[in-house]
């Protein structure tokens, strides 16, 4: 494939794709350029590398794991964080552990308000259309561009407040959901975020994030 054929390969395809195995960037353009675009090609192409055993791991339950803590600022921030696999020899693993602290470091630093897209309550996502909304219509721009400016501002809004969304606070050109993806082709156990709680000296505004639990994961009553 030519240099120019391969320039071609859209930046979305690849961040799709990155999304859907938790490879690398790199990995997944190089992987576009050989399928020729094709995503489901590409990701057979990243299996076939060992790079894409993440997503076939996300339907298991993840009943183990372990809870942690990260202090910032001299005790004025703190974060506790349960992080969640499928078995306890896992979650004893130094890269498990690892994983547990960078997430609660990135917790405390950064603040989101939620750990995925699914947990964003109605009430925010509707509020931040109208003001969206409002905004790109005082451009008197035609109503499919007003959408196309939704869509870009309802994904810097994910980005902003889903912990999963947001770029990893060591290295930006990855998101949460991304390093775990690594851990989980590492570890080759699912690992998930259960909850969060982050508290700072004299703010009343604390946050406290609980993801919806699974079908898979539910107990018998």
């Amino acid at each position: 494939m030519s240099e120019a054929t391969a320039t071609k390969i859209d930046a979305k395809l690849v961040k799709e794709l990155r999304e859907k195995s938790g490879a690398p960037m790199g990995d997944c353009l190089k992987a576009l350029q050989e399928a020729k675009g094709d995503m489901e090609e590409a990701f057979v192409v990243l299996r076939k590398r060992g790079m894409a055993s993440a997503a076939k791991k996300a339907s298991r339950s993840t009943n183990e794991g372990a809870v942690g803590t990260y202090i910032h600022a001299g005790g004025k921030i703190g974060v506790l964080l349960e992080l969640n696999c499928e078995s306890d020899f896992v979650a004893r693993t130094e890269d498990f552990q690892d994983l547990l602290k960078d997430v609660a470091m990135h917790i405390a630093a950064v603040d989101p308000r939620y750990i995925s897209k699914d947990e964003v309550t109605p009430a925010d996502i509707d509020r931040e259309k109208d003001i969206y909304r409002a905004q790109a219509a005082a451009t008197g721009k035609p109503a499919n561009i007003i959408e196309k400016m939704l869509e870009g501002k309802m994904s810097k809004f994910y980005e902003e407040v889903c912990l999963l969304e947001q770029p990893f606070i060591k290295d930006q050109s990855l998101t949460i959901q991304q390093i775990i993806s690594q851990k989980i082709a590492k570890l080759g156990e699912n690992i998930s975020v259960r909850r969060f709680a982050r508290f700072k000296i004299g703010d009343p505004n604390y946050t406290i994030a609980q993801s919806k639990p699974a079908a898979t994961e539910e107990q018998p009553a």
